[in-house]
């Protein structure tokens, strides 16, 4: 795609990026046919191609309108259209770009703007998040519907080993996870104990920074990326662990980001290379150590064939590239993985868009739970925090991550 960038942008690192974006692109619209928002309203410009459209006009010099923004708001940011690109063209860094000048050009009413900053002040801070779950919890049959599927029931959390183990792993808690899906981490701690691991959360470090980041405040989310290098670095730096464990690909995908995001610091930009190596989802560490798997769970007896529905969320296959895996750890696992139509679409969860656009969330969200419940599933699993309280809110069966699945066969 030919590039004519104006002035303001085009000498900036942001500038020199998305023009080696855009002449990427070959206008060949491969991606329209796996962009879910395209596929909802059919509008050329609510698919990745006629974003990219409108973000090189913005970048060329013409001034975005409201109608810029919506399109741009409506995009998932699922990177759907990423894995179907034959040219390797990164839209998920292009549209960050293109949000970014659009949010300062184009203002939003005091409505928008108070919601978008409770958001980016809120959800990260994850004592006060989880202080609000609680609370909404103790009221939670009175809470109308639309509130009471936000605030998810909560399983037992269980023990978290001792970390004995010679190896040894971080795994971040993030800022929603902790009281929207407590027994997460612990179930990975089990695992990953059983397999000869110990895992621990480091303190001091809190959400990965993509709420932010994604709401146009990057310099926070940078600022929180910083922190959790800070938080890390004592023990990466001592050689005392083996590497940093996600167990929301959300935050995985941004972690993973680090070492790109922050390559203009200075200060951090060795630091957060080498964080964003060292990262890995948790699917990835435990499919390194298949061989302990197969053993033990010789040792406990073929599984039960329980129906199992996945949902692979878009972090994990379009932004990790990571596919299949999960899959075939509960298939090991005795599992009976049912197959799931249309499983490289979103479910509608992504971060904060399910509360800045419900209506296209919640269209998405029952497409994707008709699929996972066709074959009849006793449980849906998934791999991602923000897609399994998503789907929770209208599922008929329990939805769960795919680790505490393991973890109950392990156990």
């Amino acid at each position: 795609m030919q590039t004519n960038l104006a002035d303001f942008i085009k000498d900036t690192p942001q500038g020199i990026e998305a023009e080696r974006i855009l002449r990427a692109c070959v206008h060949c619209g491969f991606c329209t046919a796996t962009c879910p928002t395209y596929q909802l309203l059919g509008d050329e410009l609510d698919g990745p191609r006629g974003r990219i459209y409108l973000i090189k006009q913005v970048l060329e010099g013409r001034e975005p309108s409201e109608s810029t923004r919506m399109h741009l708001d409506r995009c998932l940011t699922c990177r759907s259209c990423e894995s179907t690109c034959p040219s390797g063209v990164q839209y998920g860094r292009l549209v960050d770009i293109g949000r970014h000048v659009v949010e300062a050009r184009v203002p939003r009413s005091g409505a928008e703007r108070l919601t978008r900053w409770v958001l980016r002040e809120f959800v990260p801070r994850a004592g006060l998040f989880g202080l609000s779950m609680k609370a909404g919890r103790m009221v939670r049959p009175l809470l109308p519907g639309a509130l009471k599927s936000k605030v998810p029931n909560v399983r037992p959390t269980g023990q978290w080993p001792a970390p004995k183990r010679a190896r040894k792993w971080i795994a971040l808690a993030g800022c929603a996870q902790p009281s929207m899906a407590p027994s997460v981490n612990p179930s990975a701690a089990r695992v990953l104990d059983a397999l000869g691991i110990s895992l621990q959360e480091m303190p001091g470090a809190g959400c990965c920074g993509a709420v932010r980041y994604h709401l146009n405040d990057q310099e926070g989310g940078l600022d929180d990326a910083r922190r959790n290098i800070d938080a890390w670095w004592p023990a990466i730096a001592a050689g005392e662990v083996e590497g940093i464990l996600m167990t929301a690909s959300g935050c995985g995908v941004q972690v993973r980001e680090y070492g790109h995001m922050l390559a203009g610091d200075e200060a951090y930009a060795e630091k957060a290379r080498r964080v964003s190596e060292m990262t890995q989802d948790v699917s990835q560490l435990v499919l390194r150590e298949a061989k302990v798997l197969r053993a033990l769970l010789e040792q406990r007896g073929p599984g039960s064939g329980e129906r199992i529905a996945f949902h692979a969320p878009c972090t994990l296959q379009h932004g990790q590239k990571i596919r299949g895996v999960v899959e075939g750890l509960l298939a090991a696992a005795g599992y009976e993985v049912l197959p799931v139509a249309d499983a490289h679409l979103c479910c509608g969860s992504a971060g904060t868009y399910s509360l800045l656009q419900p209506e296209l969330s919640l269209q998405l969200r029952d497409n994707k739970l008709a699929a996972l419940g066709a074959g009849g599933p006793s449980r849906i699993a998934s791999a991602n925090v923000g897609c399994m309280t998503h789907l929770e809110s209208g599922a008929q069966v329990p939805v769960v991550h795919w680790i505490e699945l393991l973890d109950e066969r392990l156990a």
